[in-house]
């Protein structure tokens, strides 16, 4: 069996995982929980480990194309609590026939696409979308105008001024945005920092683009998600009111255990903490139960079609 094979098996059996007398985990947030931004770990048990730590029921495999086998392990071993997005280095010549190749096996989608130095109009991304809208694949990307720390070059998809743009040009495609950019600009006010602070101004681009453009959708994961939620708690009540049928839960947390360890973060919201903890426990102080359940769970499953 070829590794396409493999994987498009591996995938294909999750639909039928809740015949099996599979254990699943407990609720201990209430409700079921999708981590729609899972980094793959070293093993299997590692991710379990982190998800069953923060009390998650399904996690997103963000898998580069050449890794799949991997994810296809955890997917067959653990039925039930993984699906896969691949990604690629999009400057690559190969780039797009990879990731045609992943969606015909079934990948639930592309990403986490973050080719350093690549604008989000480049030619290499439109190619992407294009290929996104055919396959009817969500695009998973990291927007981040600013590097991290000062004389840093991790710059990605840049040019998050323009996505309105891209949006309109490609109706067919579904961008999820992620990451420093894409969280800043719910405010109209972004200092060229990674992680803005303090009071937020409303018309922000962010919120104005998940208002307009029904091709777009937010997951909130990592620091700059966590840190969205905790500027201004009253604005990102409203916030996440206004999109609570197109944000998501994520969490691009490195930690062990789903309890921060080995979470090497000096940033004082994720700081020794799990991410999927920390941005969890913000949104149960933020949202009823009803919007809780979608953001973290029922969103997440609709778009990416998975069978529960």
């Amino acid at each position: 069996m070829n590794r396409r094979q493999f994987l498009g098996n591996a995938i294909a059996a999750t639909a039928v995982s809740n015949l099996l007398a599979q254990p699943q985990p407990e609720l201990p947030w209430g409700s079921p929980v999708l981590d729609v931004h899972f980094h793959t770990r070293p093993t299997p048990e590692a991710d379990i480990a982190h998800l069953d730590g923060a009390g998650i029921k399904m996690a997103v495999l963000l898998t580069p194309a050449q890794a799949v086998a991997r994810s296809a392990a955890a997917i067959a071993k653990y039925l039930g609590r993984f699906v896969v997005f691949t990604s690629v280095n999009v400057t690559q010549p190969d780039a797009i026939e990879t990731l045609r190749k992943t969606g015909a096996a079934g990948t639930k989608g592309f990403g986490e696409l973050k080719t350093p130095d690549i604008a989000v109009d480049s030619p290499e991304m439109r190619r992407v979308y294009e290929l996104a809208a055919e396959m009817q694949l969500p695009v998973l990307m990291h927007f981040q105008d600013y590097p991290s720390k000062p004389g840093g070059h991790d710059v990605f998809n840049t040019g998050i001024v323009r996505l309105p743009a891209i949006l309109k040009a490609y109706p067919k495609t579904t961008f999820i945005g992620h990451g420093n950019s894409f969280w800043a600009n719910i405010s109209a006010d972004v200092p060229p920092v990674s992680y803005p602070t303090g009071p937020i101004k409303a018309g922000g681009l962010t919120d104005k683009m998940l208002s307009d453009y029904p091709n777009l959708y937010g997951d909130l994961s990592a620091n700059s998600g966590r840190n969205s939620l905790a500027r201004d708690t009253e604005f990102a009540a409203g916030l996440l009111a206004r999109h609570q049928d197109k944000l998501m839960l994520g969490s691009d947390c490195p930690c062990a255990d789903g309890h921060g360890t080995g979470q090497v973060s000096q940033e004082p919201l994720i700081k020794g903490k799990c991410v999927a903890r920390e941005t969890l426990t913000a949104l149960k102080q933020l949202t009823p139960p009803e919007r809780f359940h979608k953001i973290t769970w029922e969103n997440g499953v609709k778009l990416q079609k998975i069978s529960v």
